[in-house]
């Protein structure tokens, strides 16, 4: 047929890309688009096998194939996995692999029909929504960070210079202060804003797993590694990089960050192959790097590594006069998302939450306003609505000046979201609290329009 002069043609107008592989596994043929996906050229695949592309897959598909080359070729049929293959330069790239079985007229295997699907373009969509929301939902501050204090603007006016700079981040701040809204404000005015920004929380793993983590392992590369992993680092590469309680990172990966500071090259787990990653890095700390240094207890070279540009967020509590307007935003959020009219804070509940200490920072302060708002029926934010935590002696003369009655329906929520929080939003545990049935604590919730996910954030 006329078309199969042009077949060549055709099979090169695929985005997505296409082999040919024999029963013996080697490859037969390839299109441009599998070139532009793997970094390797046509005569570098055509004659190879297919393990050249180091999927991670195919080596369980290959052991299952009983005397064939591959699963493929003994089934027949496969269903479409994502998988993971390594391009020339020996980055990872996911894809989503289809293939297909080519049979002669008696019914022999002549070749699996495999197309590659890139699937960081998905990644990178995901990336894009992702900003794209954080912005839509920044109704007003500084990219989500709010604000008019002078510390404040002082912190605004660094973080716009740092990121107009290539140079690593320190964000030093108690916990709460907002380190990470200020290191995606970094990202996204920098150069690197249309690259990924990849947040990682150095006191959320084990050592043993931290590596893996930030750096990625090779199948294989211990108990449990049953598929390719990529790391963070590599995840980040073209952007930015937020290292979450670095203080908390052991010797041996301090080790392993310095390097990647300096050489920009790391290596994964089970390899020794050394990648590179174009990554600037943003960290961050509520700790005193400089005494843990001067102690023995965080490496010296790498504090003076990261510490280029130190930024430091003040506490809640010294900047005072910024909590009026957050409990305003916080509130208008909550009443946005309830579909409620935004209610407003009762000057002496204002007066109560100017006297609390805010540990917590500006976290806590969300929380507590998130409390108060399913607790309070309509009208405003009074002190019997505040959570009990903040309810201690500096709000004991307040309290009795100004506290009136709980009316039955406003007793009846105190009771229900605080049966609620006591049992970590479990309904049954709640009832059995309250000596009523599940289904009669559904209703209440329904009734007095209690949201458990708010009710547990404080």
């Amino acid at each position: 047929m006329e078309f199969e002069k042009h077949l060549k043609e055709i099979v090169n107008t695929m985005s997505e890309g296409l082999l040919l592989v024999g029963a013996d596994g080697r490859i037969a043929m390839v299109n441009e688009a599998l070139t532009r996906l793997t970094g390797y050229s046509r005569e570098e695949l055509v004659g190879r096998s297919c393990r050249v592309l180091d999927c991670d897959v195919c080596e369980r598909e290959r052991g299952l194939g009983g005397e064939a080359w591959c699963r493929l070729f003994a089934e027949k049929t496969t269903q479409a996995k994502h998988c993971m293959i390594r391009r020339k330069t020996g980055a990872y790239l996911p894809v989503l692999k289809n293939q297909s079985l080519l049979r002669d007229a008696e019914g022999r295997p002549l070749f699996a029909v495999e197309t590659l699907t890139d699937l960081s373009e998905v990644a990178g969509l995901d990336r894009k929504v992702e900003a794209l929301s954080r912005l839509l939902s920044a109704e007003e501050g500084f990219h989500g960070m709010i604000g008019a204090s002078v510390a404040m603007r002082r912190v605004f006016d660094l973080l716009e210079r740092a990121a107009a700079s290539e140079a690593p981040v320190l964000l030093v701040g108690e916990s709460g202060t907002g380190k990470e809204l200020a290191a995606r404000a970094v990202h996204e005015l920098g150069r690197r804003r249309l690259g990924p920004f990849v947040p990682f929380n150095c006191a959320a793993f084990s050592e043993a797993l931290l590596e893996s983590e930030l750096f990625g392992h090779a199948k294989g590369a211990f108990t449990g590694a049953h598929r390719h992993r990529q790391g963070r680092f590599e995840a980040a590469d073209g952007g930015d990089i937020f290292l979450d309680e670095i203080g908390d990172a052991p010797a041996s990966i301090q080790v392993k960050l310095l390097r990647v500071l300096e050489t920009k090259s790391f290596e994964r787990v089970g390899e020794t192959r050394s990648m590179r990653a174009d990554v600037r890095v943003i960290a961050a700390t509520n700790r005193d790097l400089a005494t843990l240094a001067a102690q023995g207890r965080f490496r010296e070279d790498l504090f003076f590594r990261i510490n280029v540009i130190p930024i430091e967020l003040p506490p809640l509590r010294a900047r005072l006069e910024d909590l009026p307007p957050l409990a305003e935003y916080f509130l208008r959020r909550l009443a946005g998302q309830a579909g409620r009219a935004v209610p407003s804070i009762d000057p002496q509940a204002m007066r109560i939450l100017l006297a609390h200490p805010w540990p917590g920072n500006v976290r806590e302060l969300k929380s507590a306003l998130e409390y108060a708002f399913v607790v309070t029926d309509a009208g405003p934010v009074e002190p019997r609505h505040l959570p009990p935590a903040l309810l201690g002696r500096a709000a004991a003369a307040v309290l009795q000046d100004v506290c009136r009655p709980l009316t039955p329906r406003e007793a009846g929520r105190t009771e229900l979201v605080e049966a609620l929080r006591q049992t970590g939003g479990n309904q049954s545990e709640a009832a059995r609290l309250l000596g009523v049935s599940r289904g009669t604590v559904l209703n209440r919730m329904r009734r007095y329009g209690v949201d458990s996910k708010h009710v547990l954030n404080y």
